[in-house]
C-alpha cells in the first residue's frame, strides 16, 4: 500500500491522518473462494469481515463460546440469582483507533455504541494528580500542555532533564524507531530522560504497563511509538470512548449479525487442532470433530495459540518461520477483579482512574458510570460495580493473595469502600498477552508468511505502521484479508493511520540533530 492524504472522508478530527488505499482490482471475487479464519478476536473478526464483504466464503473458528478474544465477555450468575456479564476488564477505545472503529461501525450507524468518558485521570499515591481533559489535542501543544498543566513537572525538575535523550520522541517513524530503540528497555530509556520520578510513573509507566509488561522487559521502541500515537503524532488526543454496555451486547453481537448476513459460518466453542497444506495449494483445517478444506487460511491467534497450532502443523511455512513463531513469548500474568458492592463509591469518583504507587494496582473502574448493565444494577440495588486491574504480576504469585492485595489498595484509593460489603466478586488471572521484549521486533513474524495462501493477524504480528494494542489487531486483520484479496486480483479495503513521522518542520529539525547513527545516546542496560 502507498500512503496518501486524499480519498475517503477522514475518520476523525486529525487532518493529517494518513489514508492507505488498497490496490486496484475487482469489487468481488470472481468465483467460489473460501477462507478459514482461526481465532475470533479483533484480528480474526476484521479479517473475516473484510473477506466476506468481498464475496469470500468464510468460516471462522473460535475456541471460546464467545467472540471478541481478549475483549470478549460471558455471562455469570451472581449470588442473588441475577446474571451479569464478566470480561477480562476495561479497554479504552482511543479515537486514533481508526481501523478498529471502522470495523465496529460495520454493524450500525455509530462505531459499536461507544460513549466518551469526560477525562483520563491519573493519581499517584504521593498525592499528585494528572488529567488529560484540559490538555490541547494538537501536537506539539499536546505534549507541551501536559507538561505545563501537570503538577508532577516542576521547573527545577525540568532543568535536570536530558533533552538530547528525548530527541527520539520528536520524529517517530516505523520501522526506524525499532532500529533505533528496540535494543533498549522502556525503563532505561525513561532513566535516560531524567524525568522527575512522579512524572515518569504517571506520564509513561502507566502507558507502558498497559502492554502488560514491566518497563524493564518492554522494548523502548514500543513505548516511544505509543507516545507518538497519543501525544506528538496525532491530534485526536488522549481522551477515549468506552462501550455503553458489555462487550458482547455493544460490540460483538451486532458484528456477528453483520457477518452472518454476509454468509460467514461462525463456529464458536471449536478449537483448531492443526492446519495442513494440500498438494494442490489449498489447506485442510482439522478440529476434534472434522476436517474441512479451504483455499486460504488466516491464523489470528494469541501467542500460545499460534505456537500450538503451528507446532502441530509441521508442514506449514519453512523452518526459519516456524522457529520465529516458536520463540514468541507471552507477557507476565495480570489480574482483573470485579466487585459488586452493597453501597456506592462517592459520586465524584471517575469512571476510570489510572494509578501509580499503589502496589500492584494499575487502575480502578466504576462501571455504572458508563456501562448500561452496571448502571441498571446500581439503580436497582444502590451498590457500585468496581473493577481493579493489576498488570505484570510475578508468574509465581498466589492469585488469591494478589486479589486481596488489589482490594486492599482499592480501599486506600477510595477510602469509602472500607465500609462496603463485597456482595459478589470475580477474579480473572490470565497470561496470554504478547510480550514485546527488548530486541524482539526483528524476530516477530509479519502478516505474510512463506506459505502461499497463509497469512497471520493479531497484535503480536509485526507491521510497519504506527499502531498499537487493539488497533494493531484490527489493522493486521484487514492487512491479512487484503493480502489474500490481492492474490485474487480483488480490491482490498482502505486503511487509515496516524502520521508516520513528525507533523512539524521544527520537530523534524530538532530530531535531525541527533548523532549520525540516529541513536539518542541511550544504550541497552545503561541510563546516561
Amino acid at each position: 500500500m502507498t500512503a496518501t492524504t486524499a480519498g475517503p472522508a477522514r475518520p476523525g478530527r486529525d487532518r493529517h491522518a494518513v489514508l492507505l488505499p488498497p490496490r486496484p482490482g475487482a469489487t468481488r471475487v470472481g468465483g467460489p473462494r473460501s477462507t478459514a479464519v482461526v481465532g475470533g478476536g479483533i484480528a480474526g473478526l476484521a479479517a473475516a469481515t473484510a473477506l466476506a464483504e468481498r464475496g469470500v466464503h468464510v468460516t471462522l473458528y473460535e475456541r471460546e463460546a464467545y467472540l471478541g478474544g481478549r475483549v470478549g465477555g460471558w455471562s455469570t450468575e451472581l449470588h442473588d440469582g441475577s446474571t451479569a456479564t464478566m470480561s477480562r476488564g476495561f479497554h479504552a477505545f482511543f479515537r486514533q483507533y481508526y481501523n478498529l472503529r471502522s470495523l465496529l461501525g460495520r454493524a450500525g450507524s455509530r462505531p459499536g455504541r461507544l460513549t466518551a468518558l469526560p477525562d483520563y485521570p491519573l493519581r499517584h499515591r504521593d498525592g499528585l494528580h494528572d488529567s488529560f481533559r484540559r490538555v490541547p489535542r494538537t501536537p506539539p501543544l499536546s505534549a507541551l500542555g501536559f507538561v505545563a498543566l501537570s503538577p508532577s513537572f516542576r521547573w527545577r525538575d525540568l532543568a535536570r532533564m536530558n533533552p538530547a535523550a528525548a530527541l527520539p520522541l520528536l520524529d517517530v517513524r516505523v520501522p526506524h524507531v525499532y532500529a533505533e530503540l528496540d535494543s533498549v528497555s522502556a525503563h532505561d530509556f525513561l532513566e535516560s530522560l531524567r524525568f522527575p520520578p512522579a512524572a515518569r510513573h504517571l506520564a509513561f509507566e502507566v502507558f507502558s504497563r498497559s502492554f502488560f509488561a514491566d518497563p524493564q522487559d518492554l522494548s523502548a521502541a514500543e513505548m516511544v511509538l505509543m507516545f507518538h500515537i497519543y501525544f506528538l503524532g496525532s491530534s485526536e488526543g488522549l481522551l477515549f470512548d468506552v462501550p455503553d454496555d458489555p462487550f458482547p451486547t455493544a460490540l460483538w453481537d451486532p458484528l456477528a449479525q453483520h457477518l452472518c448476513r454476509h454468509g460467514v459460518d461462525l463456529r464458536t466453542s471449536t478449537s483448531v487442532e492443526n492446519v495442513s497444506p494440500t498438494a494442490d495449494g489449498a489447506f485442510t483445517v482439522s478440529t476434534a470433530r472434522e476436517e474441512s478444506r479451504y483455499d486460504t487460511v488466516v491464523l489470528a491467534l494469541d501467542t500460545a495459540g499460534l505456537r500450538t497450532v503451528v507446532g502441530r502443523s509441521p508442514r506449514l511455512g519453512d523452518e526459519a518461520w516456524r522457529e520465529r513463531v516458536a520463540r514468541l513469548r507471552t507477557a507476565p500474568p495480570f489480574l482483573v477483579s470485579r466487585l459488586w458492592l452493597d453501597r456506592p463509591v462517592h459520586a465524584g469518583r471517575p469512571g476510570f482512574l489510572g494509578t501509580a504507587g499503589y502496589g500492584s494496582l494499575d487502575n480502578v473502574s466504576v462501571l455504572e458510570r458508563w456501562e448500561g448493565e452496571a448502571a441498571r444494577r446500581f439503580a436497582r440495588t444502590g451498590g457500585s460495580v468496581v473493577e481493579l486491574h493489576g498488570y505484570a504480576l510475578p508468574e509465581n504469585a498466589d492469585p488469591d493473595a494478589e486479589a486481596q492485595d488489589l482490594i486492599a489498595q482499592l480501599r486506600a484509593v477510595y477510602p469509602e469502600t472500607r465500609e462496603a460489603r463485597i456482595l459478589d466478586a470475580r477474579h480473572e488471572w490470565r497470561q496470554d498477552c504478547p510480550l514485546f521484549p527488548v530486541g524482539g521486533y526483528g524476530d516477530r513474524p509479519g502478516v505474510r508468511t512463506p506459505q502461499p495462501g497463509l497469512v497471520l493477524a493479531g497484535d503480536l504480528v509485526r507491521t510497519d505502521l504506527p499502531a498499537a494494542l487493539m488497533e494493531r489487531a484490527a489493522t493486521t486483520g484487514f492487512l491479512a484479508a487484503n493480502a489474500l484479496l490481492e492474490s485474487w486480483a480483488v480490491r482490498g479495503h482502505p486503511l487509515w493511520t496516524v502520521p508516520n513521522g513528525s507533523r512539524t518542520r521544527l520537530l523534524r529539525a530538532l530530531s535531525a540533530g541527533r548523532s549520525p547513527s540516529g541513536r539518542g545516546g541511550v544504550r541497552a542496560g545503561s541510563a546516561t
